[in-house]
């Protein structure tokens, strides 16, 4: 059984969702980010940098933190979503997520949504970029039906819950047609 240490944020849900799409068991332990458990004692043994998610594999004995190396972990021990002859071009479009996207976007949910009105530059800066993140992920989808290549993968995965607050962005996500197209399929998937 897998045991994931969450919230409801981008990073969290982006591994419910793999384990909801592999079928894997698993049980949900809630990290309260406003009452700052992620710094008790206990849960940095388990994620060294004080953050959600985190999995324990009960059956393996192992700990795994950060989400990019939970979805490869996961997509290897599944063998799914994850494949080993495409994993080069899934591991570009993943770590794009996980060093630009999740980041540049999360920088922008402070500012706009957390904190509005606190730093004009901080506001237009990363309304700046979200924006530009968007037109990128609409070209890439404008020849491509995943992120990456024709397959969804768990760059698709990782991708996914952070577009999924574009009401929060103010960018309009029906202006960008593939990224909008992308973002309606992987919706109606069950997970």
């Amino acid at each position: 059984m897998i045991e994931l240490f969450t919230a409801d944020t981008p990073n969290g849900k982006k591994i419910s969702i793999m384990l909801e799409e592999i079928g894997f068991k698993y049980k949900i332990t809630k990290i309260d980010l406003y009452k700052n458990e992620q710094f008790k004692p206990e849960f940095k043994k388990l994620s060294p940098f004080n953050k959600i998610p985190v999995i324990i594999d009960h059956e393996n004995k192992q700990t795994i933190f950060e989400s990019g190396a939970i979805l490869i972990y996961l997509g290897e021990k599944s063998n799914k979503f994850y494949d080993k002859k495409n994993k080069n071009i899934i591991n570009q479009w993943l770590m794009a997520q996980v060093g630009l996207i999740g980041p540049l976007i999360g920088q922008y949910h402070q500012f706009h949504h957390f904190n509005p009105g606190k730093s004009k530059f901080g506001e237009e800066r990363y309304f700046k970029i979200s924006k530009q993140l968007y037109q990128d992920l609409n070209e890439r989808l404008k020849n491509s039906k995943y992120l990456a290549g024709e397959n969804y993968t768990i760059a698709d995965i990782a991708t996914w819950p952070w577009i999924a607050r574009h009401e929060w962005h103010d960018i309009g996500l029906n202006k960008y047609i593939y990224l909008c197209k992308w973002y309606e399929t992987i919706s109606m998937r069950d997970a």
